[in-house]
C-alpha cells in the first residue's frame, strides 16, 4: 500500500503546462502531485491577453516557434493540435472569440481557462499543493521510487508544525516551472537549476516578446508620442512583421515590436516602415512638380487619404528631423532632402538601447537544450523519468496564443507518456 507521500508523478509548477500534464496523466490512472511555491495556481494565465487569455490560435504551425532545434516542436504540435484544446474549452462552455491572425480569446475572463484546468485536475484526482518550496531533489537507488523531493512550506501564517520540512517520493518528475519572464508573478530560474543538476545544457536565455527601450534624443522623441498606435512593417536582417506599433513613455511596444524582439540581439538595429501603403519619396517628388507651394507636413497630413500619419507624429518628426525646412515650400527643397525624409518614414532605422527585460517579457527565449530531451515524450535523455515541458525548454512561440499552445501540447504528450 502506497504512502500519502508517494506518487507516480510529481510535477513542479502549477502553470499552464504543469496543470495540463497533471490531469492528462491522472486520467490514465497515475497518482499525481503538483507542487508550486506560489500562493495561487496559474498566475500567468490570469494576466495573459489583458486578462482575457489568448489561449491558442487557429493557425498553429512549427514556423511560429523559435528554437536552436526548429524540428523539436513538430511532434507535440502534431499530436495535440489547437482544435483539441478548443474542443475542451467548448466542452466547458467557455465563450470565446477570434481576433486578427487567428488569435482566440475568452469573451469573459482568463479565470475561465484556469478554472477549467483546475476542474479537470480535481475531477481526475490530482493533488495540488501551493506555498511549497523545493529544498532538494535527490535520485534514489534500489527503491520503488526514483526521486525524493525535500520541501518546505512557505506560508508564514502556518504554525511551526505545519512549516516542518516534508519529503515526497515519485517515480517520475516533471519540470514545468516556466521561464524567467515576469518575476513579480513568481518566475525564477529554478527549472534551469534542476536541469543543470542532472547534466543538462541551458542555452542562453533572454527576454522575449518584450518592448524595446531607447535612450538619448530618440528616446525623448518616442516618449513624446506616447499613446500613438499605427500599422507598420517592422523588420531587421532576419524577419519582418506587418503589425501595429505602439509608442509608450518607455519606448516602442505593440505586436510588431514584441514579435521582432524575439529575433533581436543587443547592438542590432531595427527598421520601421511607418507608412507601408505609400512610397513617401516618390510622393514628395511628385508633389514638388504638381503642387510646388505645399509644405511637407501638409502633404503628410492631408494628401495620403485614409492612410495618413497621425498629426502629432508628423509635427514631432518635422521638429526633430527637418526643422530647418519645415516651413519651406516644397519647390525650394532639394530632391535629395525629400528623398531622405521619405526614407526616414519608410525606412526609419533605430538602434534600441535594450528591452524592458524580464519585468514585462511575455516569454523567455532559450532554455533547456532540446537536443537532450525526447520530442515525443519530453523525457530527459540524460536522466530516466525526468521530463521538461512548456517554457522551460528552448521553444519560444510568436505572439498570438502560440506559447499557450506549446504549453498544452508539451503537457499533453508528456502526460500521455508518464
Amino acid at each position: 500500500m502506497s504512502s500519502p507521500l508517494d506518487f507516480d508523478v510529481i510535477i513542479i509548477g502549477a502553470g499552464a503546462s504543469g496543470l495540463y500534464c497533471a490531469f492528462t496523466a491522472a486520467r490514465r490512472g497515475k497518482r499525481v502531485l503538483v507542487l508550486d511555491h506560489a500562493n495561487k495556481a496559474g498566475k500567468k494565465i490570469l494576466m495573459s491577453g489583458g486578462g482575457r487569455c489568448n489561449f491558442t490560435n487557429y493557425f498553429v504551425d512549427p514556423t511560429h516557434f523559435i528554437s536552436a532545434n526548429p524540428h523539436f516542436c513538430k511532434s507535440a504540435l502534431g499530436r495535440y493540435p489547437s482544435w483539441e484544446f478548443i474542443g475542451l474549452v467548448e466542452a466547458h462552455g467557455i465563450a470565446y472569440h477570434e481576433r486578427d491572425h487567428g488569435q482566440l480569446f475568452c469573451d469573459d475572463s482568463a479565470k475561465d481557462i484556469l478554472a477549467m484546468l483546475l476542474t479537470e485536475c480535481q475531477n481526475s484526482g490530482v493533488t495540488i499543493q501551493l506555498n511549497t518550496q523545493i529544498q532538494q531533489i535527490k535520485t534514489l537507488q534500489n527503491s520503488d521510487h526514483i526521486f525524493e523531493l525535500s520541501t518546505q512550506k512557505v506560508t508564514k501564517k502556518n504554525s511551526d508544525a505545519q512549516n516542518a520540512p516534508q519529503n515526497y517520493y515519485g517515480q517520475s518528475l516533471v519540470i514545468a516551472t516556466g521561464g524567467l519572464s515576469i518575476p513579480t508573478l513568481g518566475a525564477t530560474g529554478f527549472g534551469f537549476e534542476v536541469a543543470e543538476q542532472f547534466g543538462h545544457t541551458i542555452l542562453p536565455t533572454s527576454a522575449g516578446l518584450v518592448p524595446f527601450t531607447f535612450t538619448d534624443k530618440t528616446g525623448e522623441l518616442i516618449s513624446s508620442l506616447s499613446g500613438i498606435s499605427l500599422p507598420v512593417i517592422a523588420s531587421n536582417s532576419k524577419i519582418a512583421f506587418n503589425l501595429p506599433l505602439l509608442f509608450t513613455h518607455r519606448g516602442l511596444s505593440g505586436p510588431s515590436m514584441l514579435q521582432l524582439s524575439n529575433y533581436w540581439q543587443l547592438g542590432e538595429s531595427i527598421t520601421i516602415n511607418l507608412l507601408p501603403s505609400t512610397d513617401i519619396s516618390s510622393l514628395l517628388l511628385a508633389k514638388k512638380l504638381s503642387h510646388p507651394k505645399l509644405r511637407i507636413r501638409t502633404i503628410l497630413l492631408e494628401d495620403l487619404g485614409d492612410h495618413k500619419l497621425p498629426k502629432k507624429l508628423v509635427l514631432a518628426f518635422q521638429d526633430f528631423f527637418w526643422q530647418d525646412i519645415k516651413d519651406t515650400e516644397i519647390a525650394n527643397i532639394k530632391d535629395d532632402q525629400l528623398e531622405q525624409i521619405g526614407a526616414l518614414i519608410n525606412h526609419w532605422q533605430l538602434k534600441p538601447s535594450g528591452t524592458e527585460g524580464y519585468r514585462t517579457a511575455e516569454v523567455t527565449r532559450g532554455g533547456v537544450n532540446t537536443n537532450e530531451v525526447s520530442s515525443k515524450t519530453m523525457e530527459s535523455r540524460l536522466q530516466p523519468k525526468l521530463y521538461f515541458i512548456g517554457e522551460a525548454l528552448d521553444v519560444t512561440g510568436h505572439l498570438g496564443g502560440y506559447n499557450f499552445q506549446w504549453a498544452w501540447a508539451s503537457g499533453f504528450v508528456c502526460g500521455q507518456s508518464l
